[in-house]
């Protein structure tokens, strides 16, 4: 008896499947000790079998990866090269703003995204001053008492917070420990008010303001004004607006809505007159020794 040929899936199977596996990736998002299969199955509303299925497949392709403890999943190193490799186009289309908000308020300015529950920087324009606040390219810090990282955190919602965030959060800076409940007391006002603020509560000496970047769907990342606590004193509010309009410019752009001016703006070159009087500042400055350099988160 002649075998019948086998039937190929649908086209409306092949989507389900991927629409299934990108709310499997969701989930792990955030975990950093893993799911078992049967918590990931639980949460997405799945039989556990089909999600053990599509965790093997995601397994092989590097998007997700067995975690130290026995029997867990968590996301894999290919998400994390994907990611790097995104960054990398985001810093280049990025830079120019950067670069003219840095000379419109003569600071450091940085760019950072978050990864689980710390900031990272892609990209930094650094001030000309001799003392200023910097931060290695491809840094890391604890994300709930830096600007970049409570712009980024107040982004997400409660329910993940709750999962990301201990219950207790260690002393930083100047400022004592905090609870969870503090902090999102304090991201529902940065919800509020589009901005987020770090009063020496990560480096001591050292405050910033930041302000989160969208793309088309979410926020993909936030930019910031570090800066020695006593050229910050009497110039928040000149900092907050600079900061807010560099960030709507940024928005504006990644969205790339057909006919909208600021599509197909573009920040003055960094040779206009400005930039040249800051070369002459950056001249000065290295004329009168090396720079005194604060780390900070911004």
């Amino acid at each position: 008896m002649p075998l019948e040929p086998r039937k190929k899936p649908s086209a409306g199977a092949g989507i389900q499947v991927i629409v299934r596996a990108a709310d499997i990736l969701r989930t792990l998002n955030g975990e950093h000790l893993g799911l078992t299969p049967s918590e990931v199955a639980r949460r997405v509303g799945l039989a556990r079998s089909t999600v053990h299925r599509i965790l093997v497949a995601l397994e092989g392709e590097g998007l997700v990866a067995v975690a130290s403890a026995p029997g867990r999943y968590r996301l894999g190193p290919e998400l994390t090269r994907l990611a790097a490799s995104e960054r990398g186009e985001l810093r280049h289309v990025v830079r120019p703003f950067l670069e003219q908000l840095s000379i419109e308020v003569n600071e450091t300015v940085d760019l950072a995204v978050l990864i689980q529950d710390h900031v990272s920087f892609v990209d930094q324009v650094a001030a000309p001053h001799r003392l200023r606040a910097v931060s290695t390219i491809g840094a890391t810090f604890p994300a709930y008492c830096t600007a970049n990282g409570k712009a980024l955190l107040a982004e997400l919602s409660d329910d993940h917070l709750a999962r990301l965030v201990p219950e207790r959060l260690p002393a930083a800076g100047a400022h004592a420990e905090r609870s969870r409940e503090d902090l999102m007391a304090e991201l529902r006002e940065i919800r509020r008010a589009g901005v987020a603020f770090d009063r020496e509560e990560h480096t001591p000496g050292i405050s910033a303001v930041g302000a989160v970047v969208r793309d088309p769907f979410v926020a993909i990342a936030a930019v910031t004004i570090p800066l020695p606590s006593q050229r910050y004193e009497g110039n928040e509010p000149m900092l907050v607006d600079a900061l807010l309009r560099t960030c709507t410019r940024i928005t504006e752009m990644l969205s790339g809505a057909p006919g909208s001016p600021a599509a197909a703006e573009s920040p003055p070159p960094p040779g206009a007159s400005r930039a040249s009087s800051r070369t002459a500042a950056r001249a000065a400055a290295a004329s009168g020794g090396s720079s005194s350099r604060a780390s900070s988160a911004g």
